[in-house]
């Protein structure tokens, strides 16, 4: 997806996998024995959690592990990986990386990670599903302004140039950080000048808790706060076939609609 020229093996045996979301894809798209390494991170599914070899984090891969593994492709990602780390990798083994700023850049990697691994049917079968479901969306009927926070100490919220910024203009919201790139440090004092309607409080990469809706309410008394599942906001492989239902809850919770 960076207009890189890779030789990859015509059925790649043995694949690393440096991003969650694109391990889910992997075991969802029918492999196993194939991914023979994954990061710390990659949660899903728990048995691949429990049994495949680690290979560090998504910022701290550890080389030596990986070139153990004698992988014939390694899976990363423009944003969550190192690119020092990924340069320093092509010398194991083709590496191929996704760059995602939207749903449409997602269904592309959903159909090109497929086609890579042998498995461009219920790749493009996924893509179709996640397409359907978004596209029968329910959007916001009342204009809101939405604020998506990622982080606390400091406060940091998605900005317009995200993933999950592209999520939220799907379900009809407007992102408060629209104008602002990538995850802008904004403090709570600032926030309600921005007197958002709705403030979306992540599970990850921060792990917001009850707790938390009262911090915020503090300073936006009028907004409604929600804790929500990041994954289904910024996991952006074959999780994305659940996000639409899950949206339409948020959507109609609340005065959501």
């Amino acid at each position: 997806m960076l207009g890189r020229e890779l030789q990859v093996p015509e059925q790649p045996l043995r694949i690393v996998s440096l991003v969650p979301s694109q391990t889910e894809l992997l075991a969802d798209l029918g492999l196993d024995a194939e991914v023979v390494g994954i990061t710390k991170f990659c949660v899903h599914p728990e048995s691949w959690f429990r049994t495949k070899a680690r290979v560090g984090g998504t910022k701290d891969v550890k080389p030596e592990r990986v070139a153990a593994l004698h992988p014939d492709l390694i899976l990363a990602n423009k944003e969550e990986n190192v690119q020092a780390q990924v340069d320093a990798l092509s010398g194991i083994a083709p590496v191929w990386v996704s760059d995602i700023h939207t749903l449409a850049d997602a269904l592309t990697m959903i159909r090109q990670v497929g086609g890579l691994v042998g498995r461009k049917n219920p790749a493009q079968t996924l893509a179709q599903r996640i397409e359907t479901g978004f596209a029968t969306l329910q959007k916001s009927l009342v204009p809101e302004r939405v604020a998506y926070a990622i982080w606390r100490d400091p406060w940091m919220w998605a900005g317009g140039d995200t993933f999950i910024h592209d999520l939220l203009e799907r379900c009809g919201w407007e992102n408060v950080f629209s104008g602002t790139p990538r995850y802008p440090e904004v403090s709570l004092e600032a926030l309600a000048l921005l007197q958002p309607d709705r403030v979306l409080l992540s599970s990850e990469p921060y792990p917001f808790r009850e707790k938390h809706l009262t911090e915020i309410q503090a300073v936006v008394p009028n907004a409604i706060i929600q804790l929500v599942d990041g994954e289904l906001f910024s996991w952006y492989g074959s999780r994305l076939q659940y996000s639409p239902a899950y949206f339409q809850q948020l959507l109609n919770a609340a005065g959501g609609r």
